[in-house]
């Protein structure tokens, strides 16, 4: 970890003072730059020098030695700092890897990323060795960490023990505690969770609240507990309510979320004109909602809801590393700070045509280059699902009395069950469906009804879940059982299955979550399931977080968990799973 505590060692530092005098040659010379200062608030002309991932001087001389130095015109060209994604969940089938190597093309070059998946998958030592790993991609890989599930586990007093919290609070490559989506249990008097709180604060770490519908009051004393920020806000009154609360404000504009257009006219018809506590997120959205880009897509639906253009950038760049206490090196184009910058051909225009991230050339004008690496996943754990044991009909006896109601791709409501359960087939002529969650090693499982997914849907098994664990769901369990026996082939994905054939697939051969396939070509596997889903009756946005948050329990009202159906408002276990 001594290695890794600091960005350079002394002798780097010595270094790039020796380009300043003319003994050492920059990497990188990009003349008569027009860039965006954010001390002065202006865009301004300088000189930018880069020694390899560094800029070293930002101002109006040259460099008097440049022997192999690239240097580069941008007279026509914008410079802003690489945007930062301050909230990204890296596991909504892609991986970390991927997801970054796909946002850099849009100017994104760091990201804050969610720990669960790490957490819940791989042992500590396997996801510290990655942490320290993805070091070495161009992109910035910094981490949350979590204190709560979000689900009922099993073991969760072992995965989430006070040693383990310790470590990833420790770790230099964590900012911040949370997302709380645990925060009831705070306010109730959970005095541990309180304890890692006081231990972040402590550390000089952020927390990250999770507090939907949260009011005025509940939001004071989540502040007073130390809460610092909070992305969920709805409307422009709840904006305002946070910030009057001294909150960090992180506007959300997600793939089951989509509120950043609204947001934005809300704070303008409230009046609001201060933009510093103010930040820009897309909360870990599907891998399809990225088509149109990433950061760069946020800043221009401010811009064009009339946000000052400075102030849209600075949403995703400055006022997020002030936030997160690493504008000493992230955020701003000036000395000392990390070579992330992209270069734009118009102010209005935030897609870059060339991005530097660590001062390598990730994009070069409008042409993906291949800089990341790829990842031996397997060294960290993260292979084929090996499933040894067998499910047969026996397991797929639906008796309980009552099921899930879908609202909307994440909310769920119980329902009472008044339609015969008892054959291998239910009609069409309904929006009712079998439903399974099991455990990924065979040991239990838990079967309901779920309503208003599908109509038509004879089959779907599913290895990718909140916990990892293999989701079913359908109207046939012939065909349930095959998807299920696919998917086990495959070494863990999504398979739909209709009369015996699979209809799509999905492989997710990273522990059965994620896939090694690039965002793009992921893109394409995730449209072909929405749109087979579509055609027997899913009728919501996002069938990716319906799957992830069918045990989730940070949301209402109802949920399937490890430890059987659990009420949400009431915290209890309605029904317990069933050892197999």
């Amino acid at each position: 970890m001594l290695e890794q505590r600091y960005r350079w060692k002394n002798k780097h530092l010595r270094t790039h003072v020796s380009v300043l005098e003319g003994k050492t040659s920059p990497t990188i010379l990009l003349k008569n730059a027009l860039y965006l200062n954010q001390t002065f608030r202006q865009w301004m002309r300088a000189n930018i020098w880069i020694y390899e991932d560094r800029i070293v001087y930002v101002g109006e001389q040259l460099p008097s030695h440049i022997e192999n130095c690239e240097i580069v015109d941008c007279s026509n060209e914008i410079l802003v700092p690489g945007y930062i994604e301050p909230h990204a969940h890296p596991f909504q089938l892609y991986n970390p890897q991927t997801l970054a190597a796909y946002a850099s093309q849009f100017g994104t070059t760091t990201l804050i990323n969610d720990n669960m998946a790490l957490v819940l998958q791989m042992k500590k030592r396997e996801a510290f060795s990655l942490l320290k790993d993805l070091r070495s991609i161009p992109s910035t890989m910094f981490w949350w960490c979590r204190f709560d599930s979000q689900t009922e586990l099993m073991n969760e007093e072992e995965i989430f023990a006070h040693s383990h919290i310790k470590s990833w609070l420790e770790h230099d490559a964590v900012l911040q505690g949370g997302e709380l989506t645990g925060w009831p249990k705070l306010l109730d008097g959970d005095d541990m969770m309180l304890h890692w709180i006081q231990e972040a604060k402590r550390l000089r770490k952020q927390i990250e609240g999770h507090f939907p519908g949260a009011s005025e009051k509940t939001l004071a004393k989540m502040m007073l507990l130390g809460a610092d920020c909070d992305h969920e806000a709805m409307t422009g009154e709840e904006v305002y309510t946070r910030l009057m609360q001294g909150y960090m404000v992180s506007l959300r504009h997600s793939s089951i979320r989509p509120d950043l257009p609204c947001l934005l006219d809300d704070i303008k018809r409230l009046g609001i004109q201060a933009y510093d506590q103010l930040m820009l997120n897309t909360d870990g959205s599907s891998a399809n909602f990225y088509e149109q880009g990433m950061t760069d897509w946020l800043i221009r639906i401010a811009i064009e809801k009339g946000i000052p253009v400075i102030d849209a950038y600075n949403m995703a760049t400055i006022n997020i590393a002030r936030y997160y206490n690493i504008n000493h090196f992230y955020g701003n184009i000036a000395t000392g700070r990390v070579a992330n910058i992209n270069f734009l051909s118009s102010v209005e225009n935030p897609t870059p045509v060339s991005v530097l991230a660590k001062g390598i050339w990730v994009k070069r004008d409008g042409k993906s280059l291949d800089a990341y690496p790829s990842v031996n996943w397997a060294e960290y754990g993260l292979k084929k699902m090996e499933i040894d044991w067998e499910l047969s009909l026996d397991d797929m006896q639906y008796s309980m009395p009552f099921g899930i109601q879908m609202e909307n791709s994440v909310i769920t409501k119980p329902y009472s069950i008044s339609i015969d359960v008892s054959g291998d087939e239910l009609p069409s002529d309904h929006d009712e469906c079998f439903l399974t969650l099991i455990d990924r090693k065979g040991k239990w499982r838990i079967n309901t009804l779920v309503k208003g997914f599908a109509t038509k849907l004879n089959a779907l098994a599913s290895s990718f879940s909140n916990t990892g664990d293999i989701i079913l769901i359908g109207k046939n369990k012939q065909d349930m059982l095959f998807a299920f026996n696919k998917m086990k082939e495959l070494g863990g994905g999504i398979v739909m299955a209709e009369n015996g054939e699979v209809v799509c697939e999905l492989p997710l051969h990273l522990g059965g979550i994620m896939s090694d396939l690039p965002v793009q070509e992921l893109m394409s596997g995730e449209k072909r399931l929405l749109e087979e889903l579509r055609i027997r009756g899913y009728s919501f946005s996002d069938p990716i977080y319906s799957l992830l948050f069918f045990s989730s329990t940070h949301l209402p009202y109802i949920r399937i968990t490890q430890r059987g159906m659990f009420d949400v408002m009431n915290k209890t276990v309605l029904f317990p799973s069933i050892m197999r």
